[in-house]
């Protein structure tokens, strides 16, 4: 067996490929997950944002999301000088009618795609704008709307995807795509204007953790963000590597397996902790483990290798 060539690691950002001439966007490589937070949801946020993280993740899906308490957290870490608008990536989904709750959709279901699509970004900029006057919302903007999943047909697919790219640069600055297979991220990307910068997409062994998808991205310069990865992988954080990784470099289980994905490059990662500590300590295992990649440059390369072979990442002569 022989190591696929490995792509340059970032352990702290990556800058995006603009979009319709968009003002460059960095990507940090830990973006917070806010899924499932529910009431919790506006303090979490803003205690991620207080332990450093620099990027949040939500969704106009009212079933899973509470968005509006995201933009809450948010506005109050702009208040208290933690953040300045301009530091952070915020990054929201489009989930059509088959993803949501009947009695809670943000939009008409029964109007066109199109209309949908108007009337959930139309809620998330309110959301999500900077500040509480509500004359903010006209200078509101998204870093990076995310089709939550495709659409039922190709066609309809398209139609939101087309409505998307009306809003890039100005109101949104990028277009992303989740829950996405091989041959529907490549016939979407030759159908549009404004191609995927990112791909959120479950890392686990049900879809054999995308290797060939992951190798497309790496091409075409498509970020391939990460979740569902610590949930769905208990036996890769009891594996040698992670468990190798987390004594030599003195960070949890859980964070040396984050840092061996994002070891296998191009990627960035969904964490949504609600344990504040494990916020600072999650953040902090990036510094030890770039450290401990750049002290002893040939275990980690051993380690890395060790954990492709489980991924898949590694292919035949």
């Amino acid at each position: 067996m022989a190591r696929s060539a490995m792509p340059k690691m970032s352990w702290d950002k990556y800058l995006l490929r603009s979009g319709q001439n968009a003002p460059p966007l960095t990507l940090p490589v830990f973006i917070y997950g806010t899924a499932w937070k529910k009431d919790r949801t506006a303090d979490l946020v803003h205690q991620a944002l207080s332990a450093g993280f620099r990027a949040i993740d939500t969704a106009a899906q009212p079933k899973h999301y509470r968005e509006d308490l995201v933009g809450d957290g948010i506005r109050k870490a702009i208040r208290d000088g933690t953040i300045r608008r301009e530091d952070l990536h915020i990054q929201t989904k489009f989930t059509s009618v088959h993803g949501q709750n009947a009695d809670d959709i943000p939009y008409d279901p029964n109007a066109s795609v199109t209309d949908q699509v108007h009337a959930s970004i139309k809620s998330s900029l309110e959301h999500l704008r900077a500040s509480d006057a509500p004359d903010s919302v006209n200078d509101a903007y998204i870093d990076m709307l995310i089709l939550h999943s495709p659409l039922p047909t190709m066609s309809q697919t398209l139609e939101a995807w087309s409505t998307f790219e009306t809003y890039v640069p100005h109101r949104i600055r990028n277009l992303g795509i989740s829950n996405c297979t091989l041959p529907l991220l490549r016939e979407l990307s030759s159908l549009v204007k404004v191609t995927p910068v990112v791909v959120q997409n479950r890392f686990y062994v049900g879809t054999q953790f995308d290797v060939p998808l992951r190798a497309y991205c790496r091409d075409k310069h498509i970020i391939y963000q990460s979740f569902w990865t610590l949930t769905a992988n208990p036996e890769l954080v009891q594996s040698d590597a992670v468990q190798l990784l987390a004594g030599r470099a003195e960070i949890s289980p859980a964070a040396a397996l984050y840092c061996l994905v994002l070891g296998l490059g191009n990627t960035t990662m969904l964490n949504g902790t609600s344990n504040r500590s494990r916020m600072e300590a999650d953040l902090a295992a990036l510094e030890k483990a770039e450290r401990f990649s750049r002290e002893h440059p040939d275990v980690w390369q051993r380690t890395l290798e060790n954990f492709q072979q489980l991924t898949g990442d590694y292919v035949a002569l």
